[in-house]
């Protein structure tokens, strides 16, 4: 009786451990659906995607009027739906006509040419049609990081809030100067990474240059991977556009960082390898499309941070660049 009372808690022991064992490399949130956040408070999918008449079937008067501070009828210009079965109306943002991100504001995001921009609009639009949180005022939001909230966190962060809503966060109402650059101008060519990449042939996807074979950015790419760079998923990453003459013309949206779908997880493949390997899933936290974890055992200083790197893919050099644009190779990634 010891003996098979002995054996059924090794196998109840080795039974959890594999169930433990969600990542690859590295440890971080488990347990909870993929979505996360995006669960929408149990709306799911609906809450960004209806089925039937896009933001009419999430209610049919989603304008937000930031003069009266009233929800309003939805108008023709955000009557969306026809984007991915849009649930939110994008009126109001595109009413802005557009925004300054990044120091100072001087990195403007235009909104009135959707037509030859359209990943402007599924990459910035429809994002702060929920996240802006100025004259979009999603469903469900509450300002706060879901991960926070649910106590996800690795230890270290702060006890304040941490904003969803990048126009209310806290400042100013419509204050866009503390978020990340993105739009035309926040572009391949204003980064040291630009001699590495290239157009493909038909305009329509980043690839490495002649020069990145035995570069120090493919040794990176070899410690950490190019995620957002080189191995982006399907219709997202850096923006390209046919009418480009050239990869510095190659900018960033919401999505080029940003997957709405997988809130704590990614993957590597063969087209996106992940410190050598082709396969595999790795931690990451607030829908960062690439390993990124804050909580990651950095060895004290012997290993990189896999969020430290994430930010290496486009800051390689310069201040705060990655150990390979210093010339320091031996560096592994903690995930």
């Amino acid at each position: 009786m010891k003996k098979l009372m002995v054996f059924a808690i090794a196998v109840l022991v080795c039974g959890s451990v594999a169930m433990a064992q969600t990542y690859t490399k590295g440890t971080g949130i488990t347990g909870i659906d993929k979505l996360g956040a995006h669960q929408n408070g149990g709306r799911g999918c609906v809450g960004c995607h209806t089925p039937h008449s896009g933001a009419r079937g999430n209610g049919g008067t989603l304008q937000w009027n930031k003069t009266t501070q009233t929800f309003q009828s939805v108008v023709a210009v955000g009557d969306v739906g026809t984007t991915a079965l849009w649930g939110q109306d994008i009126g109001p943002v595109i009413s802005l006509g557009s925004i300054g991100t990044g120091d100072s504001g001087s990195y403007s995001v235009d909104f009135t040419d959707l037509t030859d921009h359209p990943r402007i609009q599924s990459g910035v639009v429809l994002c702060l049609s929920c996240h802006d949180g100025n004259v979009a005022k999603g469903a469900m939001m509450t300002n706060q990081s879901f991960e926070q909230k649910a106590g996800l966190l690795p230890p270290g962060y702060g006890t304040q809030p941490i904003p969803t809503l990048l126009g209310f966060d806290g400042g100013s109402a419509g204050n866009y100067q503390n978020d990340h650059p993105i739009g035309m101008q926040a572009n391949v060519g204003a980064l040291p990474i630009a001699s590495y990449l290239a157009l493909n042939s038909t305009k329509t996807a980043v690839v490495a240059s002649a020069t990145f074979a035995g570069s120090s950015y493919q040794i990176f790419q070899q410690n950490y991977g190019l995620p957002i760079i080189l191995g982006a998923r399907s219709g997202a990453g850096l923006v390209v556009e046919t009418s480009m003459s050239s990869v510095n013309s190659a900018y960033m949206v919401c999505d080029t960082c940003h997957t709405p779908h997988s809130m704590y997880t990614a993957s590597a493949s063969s087209s996106n390898p992940i410190a050598g390997l082709t396969s595999g899933t790795f931690p990451s936290y607030f829908f960062i499309a690439a390993p990124y974890n804050p909580g990651a055992d950095t060895a004290n200083g012997t290993k990189a941070s896999s969020a430290t790197q994430f930010c290496r893919q486009c800051h390689f050099t310069g201040a705060g660049g990655a150990n390979e644009g210093s010339n320091i190779n031996n560096i592994a990634t903690a995930f």
